[in-house]
């Protein structure tokens, strides 16, 4: 059975640091002296005190965790800190629903971008800062946050870490994966930092450049103003954006292999990283020349807007500095792929990603190659490595469970009465962690408040599967994983 004694053990202390983030933003409110003071302050007492009953009932606790009770610890924590997490959009009333303060939260926890807000820009700093905190906190996982600062506290991390991380293909740095744990969390960090940085040297205010660069670093999109990075009608912010939107998209390993130890060729020869630059490409010259044939752009404008949605799209952070529900049809089809696709493993972006696009084409291809040569043994390798017979298999479960699931949240959609276009690509959006969405109704520069409360809890609930690669949270609905065996 589950161990919830860990279990228990595990939470307390990770609200106990939600209520440190809490106190942060206190903090932020403190200093603008806005009314969401007290509304942080009550969550922050709330949530230690729940931490401090968790901790209680898992009291003499070990820290030896099955690979059953990672799954559950996982999918417990996202759900109970995006649980504490609405609580200041509640208390203070800036979200007085339930519904609508859950989606809120558990979007910005998963780096999913969508909102309920109809205008941001209402809001005290303090909320606006704890929406962009919950992203960046999310954006390399919950979990893998308390592996690198408190490695301790969440034994058989290792199973954690498997059931939270992101791809077919786990990477690590050091043997030791609390270390692996922080050398991630320090270039995550520093990719922050340097954001802050560029965004300020571009003119943009501290506390903008902050809040834009914690979402644009964990590419999740929500921004504190109502027009995202087209508020400041600025070239060079959005290419700043397009840059570190880029960067936030690959692998952090590969990244640091790069970066830090000088190792370009490496990124270059990387199959991942190839196809990743090849959509990014050939999904720009496509959308550009649309731009300036349809909608008359000019060149500089067209590659601009072109290239800032492709990327904010592949990404899956949600940014933008235009209107793509304005565009010619057929952008929409080539964002929709970029959205489905995603960008690299390991990095802090949703979707299908890269590196599963890469053993699909692969595949594919050997299977091509089988019709002419039946008896051929045909070897599956990624940058070098073999991909053994049970990660394919994985590959193809996952894939038509994550196509399914699409149909199946957009058939629901569309039968309560929403639009097809909007139907498909919220679903698409929710379980890739895109936040923007393509149609009419709800397009990439609005509000989500529209939807039906049993949508909304549905989004929720597809938002943390996609950030979780769905499997992780499946498993916990089959009858097996319970039984005692």
């Amino acid at each position: 059975m589950v161990n919830y004694r860990i279990l228990s053990k595990i939470i307390g202390q990770l609200l106990v640091i939600e209520a440190l983030m809490m106190m942060a933003c206190l903090g932020t409110a403190f200093f603008y002296g806005e009314d969401d003071v007290l509304s942080f302050l009550v969550s922050a007492l709330v949530t230690i005190t729940g931490g401090l009953l968790f901790r209680y009932a898992g009291r003499g606790a070990d820290n030896r965790l099955s690979r059953r009770d990672a799954y559950v610890v996982v999918t417990s924590t996202w759900i109970v800190f995006s649980t504490f997490g609405m609580l200041p959009y509640l208390i203070g009333g800036y979200i007085p629903h339930l519904v609508d303060a859950f989606f809120e939260t558990m979007s910005g926890f998963t780096t999913t971008g969508a909102s309920i807000l109809d205008d941001v820009e209402g809001m005290p700093h303090g909320i606006l800062f704890w929406r962009s905190m919950t992203q960046w906190i999310g954006g390399l996982g919950i979990v893998f946050f308390t592996i690198a600062i408190l490695p301790s506290i969440v034994g058989g991390s290792m199973k954690v870490f498997a059931a939270e991380a992101t791809g077919p293909i786990k990477s690590k740095l050091h043997p030791r994966l609390s270390t692996s744990a922080k050398w991630i969390w320090s270039i995550y960090t520093v990719l922050t930092l340097a954001c802050i940085v560029s965004f300020a040297l571009a003119g943009m205010g501290w506390y903008d450049s902050v809040n834009y660069s914690m979402t644009t670093t964990a590419t999740g999109g929500f921004a504190p103003h109502n027009d995202s990075l087209q508020h400041f009608h600025s070239p060079l912010i959005e290419y700043i954006g397009i840059l570190f939107q880029f960067l936030a998209g690959i692998n952090f390993v590969l990244l640091y292999t790069a970066a830090f130890k000088g190792k370009v060729k490496e990124l270059a020869a990387n199959s991942e990283f190839r196809l990743y630059i090849f959509i990014i490409v050939v999904s720009t010259l496509w959308i550009m020349y649309l731009l300036i044939v349809k909608n008359g752009y000019s060149l500089e404008n067209a590659i601009r807007s072109s290239l800032f949605q492709v990327v904010s799209f592949i990404t899956t952070t949600g940014l933008f500095n235009d209107d793509a529900g304005q565009w010619p049809h057929l952008t929409w089809v080539i964002l929709g792929i970029c959205m489905f696709v995603g960008s690299c493993a390991g990095s802090t972006s949703g979707g299908f990603k890269c590196i599963r696009g890469v053993m699909v084409l692969k595949v594919m291809r050997n299977e091509f190659k089988r019709i002419l040569h039946p008896n051929a043994v045909l070897p599956i390798k990624v940058n070098g490595q073999h991909v053994p017979q049970d990660k394919i298999l994985s590959l193809m479960s996952f894939l038509a469970v994550y196509v399914l699931m699409c149909l199946i949240v957009a058939t629901l959609m569309i039968a309560v009465g929403i639009d097809h276009t909007n139907a498909i690509t919220i679903s698409l959006s929710c379980v890739s962690n895109v936040g923007p969405t393509l149609g009419t109704d709800i397009g990439p520069v609005m509000s989500w408040s529209s939807l039906p409360d049993a949508i909304k809890w549905m989004c929720s609930l597809l938002m943390l599967m996609g950030r979780l690669e769905i499997m992780t949270v499946l498993v916990l609905f089959t009858p097996t994983f319970w039984k005692d065996n």
